[in-house]
């Protein structure tokens, strides 16, 4: 159960950090290699660029696998054709499948703050709540409307930390399904 728990931590860490770079990757990649379109080199830069959604993908479906236990699809890799580099730059470029995975890959940004959001909501609240008693005299703490000055109410406090606790398993197993399913329904939507 605790490796469970710890493992939906890492999914939910794992979706924020590649979500950013999947971002980051294609704002970067994308802009730099279009620029170049008028050269010689930027449209089969562009080609290559396009290329990696299948690999990122399938990456995608593995993550998700190991640590959310959600089984996808298999993701259908496309045919390289067997003509010159401007033949197959073409295909690439007019592939819309190509632009819907750039799509869902870079949309994963926004799901990866969401899931950064729950684990630090889901994972840090309730140890800052348990430390409550050691923490207390240090940090001014809040709790919604009440603020933490003695050792009662961090005592208090401290129980609030045992609920949460208890019940933060349960809503990290359901925020990594949750995000998980994001996986599910890109592969589905992009082998339609």
């Amino acid at each position: 159960m605790k490796s469970g728990f710890i493992q939906h931590g890492y999914f939910l860490l794992f979706t924020f950090v590649t979500g950013f770079f999947y971002f980051c990757f294609y704002a970067v990649a994308l802009s730099f290699s279009l620029s170049l379109s008028f050269t010689v080199i930027g449209i089969p830069l562009v080609t290559r660029v396009l290329r990696t959604t299948t690999t990122f993908i399938q990456y995608e479906r593995a993550q998700t696998k190991l640590y959310t236990e959600i089984t996808t699809e298999p993701y259908e890799s496309k045919v390289t054709t067997g003509g010159s580099v401007w033949a197959q730059s073409k295909v690439e470029l007019t592939d819309r499948r190509n632009w819907r995975a750039v799509f869902w890959l870079m949309q994963k940004f926004g799901v990866g703050l969401g899931s950064l959001v729950c684990a630090a909501v889901i994972y840090v609240t309730p140890v800052a709540c348990l430390l409550a008693p050691l923490l207390y005299r240090h940090v001014e703490m809040n709790f919604i409307f009440m603020k933490v000055d003695t050792f009662v109410e961090s005592l208090l406090f401290m129980a609030v930390g045992v609920v949460l606790a208890a019940i933060s398993v349960k809503l990290a197993e359901g925020a990594a399904k949750k995000f998980g399913g994001y996986t599910r329904s890109m592969v589905r939507e992009l082998n339609r």
